[in-house]
């Protein structure tokens, strides 16, 4: 026998599905649809991080429950192209970004190979679909590599990554490390997903021809509408010969 979080899961699925509620709708508030279903406050919450987990349904703080636009899935494609680049495949998300400038601490100092309190340049970049968060990513780089003009519009037009290559030595190695884990609460908050919806990590460290790190990035891809695509290209052992 389904448990009454479910049932009140599948009532409100359907209601979606329908039409009944639309995308973009709040839903009616806790205290509302506990009394509807005649259930408590907990069985209610339950069952809303159902559909949470689902991504039919987005909690936004201070706001309530709102279902969520149709999902569009991106790729990241690795192998050392733009992460801006890859994880924009649909033209209609759009980005914003907040720059701070902060030294170099705990983990960043060794993720850039650099000393204590070095000037770094933080980018945290979120992108959204219509208005909800779609993924994030935070970009560090060494302060002398960083743009002076912050991300213009032009900037984030062209993409952050195509601007700081403008800057920054060739590069001789690009590193990547993907994992899959639970968001952290800061993540989940951003991204308005349960914390039971798994992510794709991914940190992104680039590397110049003199061993220089100058480019850090750490992205945050909700397993709900996002891929990881790596292709190696290989050559024949064995060459055609001429007669």
């Amino acid at each position: 026998m389904a448990s009454r979080r479910h049932v009140i899961a599948d009532d409100l699925r359907t209601q979606i599905s329908t039409g009944r509620i639309k995308a973009g709708e709040r839903l009616p508030s806790e205290a509302q649809l506990a009394a509807r279903y005649a259930v408590s406050t907990p069985t209610l919450r339950n069952a809303l991080a159902v559909l949470q987990g689902e991504g039919l349904v987005e909690k936004v703080h201070g706001r309530g429950n709102f279902v969520r636009h149709p999902i569009r899935r991106i790729t990241y494609v690795g192998g050392g192209r733009t992460p801006d680049a890859q994880t924009s495949a649909d033209a209609t998300l759009r980005m914003t970004v907040r720059t701070t400038h902060l030294p170099a601490r705990g983990n960043l100092t060794a993720l850039l190979r650099v000393s204590a309190s070095s000037p770094l340049t933080e980018f945290l970049c979120i992108s959204y679909a219509e208005k909800s968060p779609h993924s994030l990513a935070r970009i560090y780089v060494p302060r002398d590599l960083a743009p002076a003009d912050g991300p213009s519009e032009s900037a984030l037009r062209k993409g952050v990554w195509a601007r700081l290559t403008e800057l920054r030595p060739p590069l001789a190695e690009v590193q990547e490390r993907v994992s899959a884990r639970f968001p952290t609460p800061r993540e989940a908050a951003t991204l308005r997903i349960s914390s039971a919806l798994p992510v794709l990590a991914v940190t992104r460290v680039a590397t110049d021809t003199a061993g220089r790190v100058v480019e850090a990035a750490r992205l945050v891809l909700p397993s709900d509408r996002a891929d990881a695509l790596f292709t190696h290209h290989t050559m024949s052992r064995y060459r055609r010969t001429e007669g």
